[in-house]
């Protein structure tokens, strides 16, 4: 980390949040390519292997919106540790039977997404319930980093596991990471305090849709880059450029927003969050189109770099818009249901590019990208608007926060970007 207030989260419970958090994230970072190389060697494997990975992104986005809306705070760890060790035997199912029937390895894809998918939201509330209120911001930017450090390892892990070891041993080190992650998780608290009436008497459904827009926004600039990701290859051959560059562009635009992730905690940025997020997207969007435009190998490369640098303070800016939105009692609710959102539009996208490489070039498949982007962006932008000016007409009781293990009314500075 960097600067004298990155090293305030270096402590204790921190750094435990911290490696259980890896290994609860490396596991679902690798899944989609070690399920494609457990059964890459069969008949038709290749198919097979894309069809149990998009079972897997179904079973996470079915559970981070049913079993995120479900976590309690008072109980989180129990919750936690149940959705995780579930998740361990799925993987372990899927590494011990290699060689079972397609049906049994598609239940065992499914619940292994399924099953542990409110454990994001649960440990970003863990984690940014017990720091001082000061170090939100730098937590949160923190934790993306930590989260595209995972990403940007797991594809290389999964590929030397099963090309150096045996196809289903990816599948097993996810089993034994994510059980390790059920034991870490008594090293942290085991919840944070929340008063449902902090709801006012609405319901948990119509509480996490009320920050829609939000979600939308997060879902925009995913499903944007995701398309991009997945066109890229198609793009460079079209750009008469060699296709295995795709994988140190892709790269590189990961190293560079675990960069941004960090830049972006460094000080406080003018403008309200939902004004910053609004500004980072549509760079992003400039960016993706950009990449889809240049003819050269270094101006995609680093429009690709830019995208990534400004696409992790989007992350960051929607985590801290959903505080800002939603009462404590359904912060952890909401962080899961944007996690759900996301993971929907980037399978959205992946089913997308193909139909539209199959009428459209690359170039402008990206661009009808960007164009999708940009009406969400808008419709996202009215949305936040409308929030803000409901919140101002109708002063509320500040909700009960739990800061640094102390009980208490929630800062001023958790509405605004100052770390």
């Amino acid at each position: 980390m960097a600067g004298n207030t990155y090293r305030a989260l270096l402590t204790r419970p921190v750094l435990s949040w911290a490696a259980v958090a890896v290994a609860a994230r490396l596991p679902v970072a690798m899944a989609p390519l070690a399920l494609v190389f457990l059964v890459r060697e069969r008949p038709g494997g290749y198919v097979l292997g894309a069809e149990l990975a998009a079972v897997y992104v179904v079973g996470e986005v079915i559970g981070a919106a049913l079993l995120g809306a479900r976590l309690r705070p008072d109980r989180a760890r129990r919750h936690l540790a149940g959705g995780l060790g579930t998740g361990a035997a799925a993987f372990a199912g899927l590494g011990l039977l290699p060689g079972a029937p397609d049906l049994l390895l598609g239940a065992f894809a499914l619940l292994a997404g399924a099953a542990p998918a409110a454990s994001p939201g649960g440990l970003r509330a863990l984690l940014t319930e017990h720091v001082e209120a000061g170090l939100v911001a730098k937590a949160l930017s923190a934790e993306a980093t930590l989260n595209y450090a995972v990403w940007a390892a797991a594809p290389a892990a999964a590929s030397a596991l099963a090309f150096g070891l045996a196809p289903y041993a990816p599948l097993l080190l996810a089993a034994a990471m994510m059980a390790l992650s059920v034991a870490g998780l008594w090293a942290l608290p085991g919840g944070w305090a929340a008063d449902a009436s902090d709801r006012n008497g609405v319901s948990m459904l119509r509480t996490l849709a009320a920050a829609w827009p939000v979600y939308v926004s997060g879902a925009a600039a995913m499903s944007l880059l995701a398309l991009a990701e997945l066109v890229l290859p198609a793009l460079l051959e079209q750009r008469a450029l060699a296709v295995g560059w795709a994988g140190p562009l892709l790269a590189g635009y990961s190293l560079a927003a675990a960069a941004g992730a960090l830049l972006y905690g460094l000080r406080s940025w003018p403008g309200r969050i939902g004004t910053q997020s609004l500004v980072l997207l549509l760079g992003v969007t400039g960016c993706v189109a950009a990449a889809a435009l240049l003819p050269a190998l270094g101006a995609i490369a680093a429009a690709l770099a830019v995208a990534g640098l400004l696409q992790a303070g989007v992350q960051v800016t929607r985590a801290l818009g959903l505080r800002a939105v939603l009462p404590q009692s359904a912060l952890a609710a909401g962080y899961s249901m944007m996690y759900s959102v996301v993971g929907a539009g980037y399978a959205a996208s992946a089913s997308l590019s193909g139909a539209v490489l199959s009428v459209a070039t690359p170039a402008a498949a990206i661009l009808a990208g960007v164009l999708l982007t940009l009406l969400l962006t808008a419709a996202s932008a009215v949305g936040e608007l409308r929030l803000a000016r409901g919140r101002s007409r109708t002063p509320a009781r500040p909700p009960s926060r739990t800061v640094a293990g102390r009980q208490g009314p929630a800062p001023a500075e958790e509405q605004r970007t100052t770390p």
